[in-house]
């Protein structure tokens, strides 16, 4: 067990060993404890963590402001629309100055080709970490409540568990891929063998899938790719439906495409789930586009598992704020 956390970022898992995302599981469920027998856990009286938001979240905000409160400290919502940040302020500039007033900064910036780059010029001049509330290639916050949620439906041991990510049909806007790069990485690291399902052109970024192939060969999982979603589904332990853009072949943020219309059919239903394992696991981030990317029978029936999932950001977020804020 690592213990040597204070001032570490977090902005990618990928810059987390095994044994220090173990930890951050472990203190994560000592929180959920805390929290279900309503005991004190102020374990950052006095703290402040700003959370700068350049999109809209749910969530992301609430867990993370309930989460800094149940610690002890307090949050800073900031809509980057009304700092000065609108006029031009840079990502150093704003790093060294919230740094100097408090203990933490989160931020959220999912523009491609931007938000991870802004993040990583905020880490360089901050003297606090900063805490990545999703970027456009990361989503640390969300995969790290992903696996704790499947350990906690199927045992801490999930080697050689299939889970499938596969893309789905969406229309409320062009999403980021941050969702489904985090999850590739990070969990054939715990031996899952992982199953990537996507129409043509919403490829994942070439690194993304090499460096994916690489934890899968250290830690024993695998990673395969298929343009099937049946295939996908078919004996399935855990399945992650989820749309994500095609950022990666076309660029432009207009969510309706020729390409989105021609793939309607990439939709998980009560039919798709009968081809999974029996008892397996219905998985989204949130918010789903009902209708479109699932079923109201799936996602509201007894496989799914999504406000598990949801409250599960809550104490993963107070385990992240908790070691890397205080911590030693």
């Amino acid at each position: 067990m690592q213990t040597i956390f204070r001032g570490k970022h977090f902005i990618t898992l990928e810059e987390w060993s095994n044994e220090e995302i173990d930890t951050l599981l472990d203190v994560s469920y000592e929180l959920k404890r805390a929290f279900a027998m309503d005991l004190p856990t102020e374990y950052l009286p006095r703290k402040t963590v700003f959370l700068m938001f350049f999109e809209q979240s749910t969530r992301t905000r609430n867990s993370m402001e309930a989460g800094i409160t149940q610690l002890g400290g307090h949050a800073h919502f900031l809509d980057v629309s009304n700092m000065q940040i609108a006029h031009g302020e840079t990502a150093k500039d704003t790093a060294v100055i919230l740094s100097r007033m408090g203990h933490a900064i989160a931020c959220r910036n999912c523009f491609w080709k931007q938000g991870n780059r802004y993040l990583r010029e905020m880490a360089a001049a901050s003297t606090v970490p900063i805490i990545n509330m999703q970027d456009d290639l990361y989503h640390p916050l969300q995969a790290i409540a992903d696996l704790m949620t499947i350990q906690e439906k199927r045992g801490r041991n999930t080697r050689n568990l299939k889970v499938s990510v596969i893309w789905a049909y969406a229309t409320t806007h062009k999403k980021p891929i941050s969702v489904p790069v985090s999850q590739v990485l990070l969990f054939p690291r715990y031996g899952m063998d992982v199953t990537l399902a996507y129409p043509e052109g919403y490829d994942l970024p070439d690194w993304v899938i090499e460096k994916a192939r690489q934890n899968a060969a250290r830690y024993g999982g695998s990673l395969r790719i298929t343009h099937d979603q049946e295939e996908a589904y078919r004996d399935a332990d855990v399945v992650f439906p989820k749309n994500w853009g095609n950022w990666v072949t076309d660029e432009d943020p207009e969510v309706r495409s020729a390409a989105l219309e021609a793939n309607r059919h990439w939709k998980c239903t009560v039919e798709r789930m009968k081809l999974t394992a029996r008892d397996a696991l219905y998985m989204h981030a949130l918010p789903a586009d009902r209708v479109n990317e699932v079923e109201d029978a799936v996602i509201d029936g007894p496989q799914s598992v999504v406000y598990d999932e949801a409250e599960n950001r809550l104490h993963t977020a107070k385990a992240v704020m908790a070691l890397t804020m205080g911590g030693r």
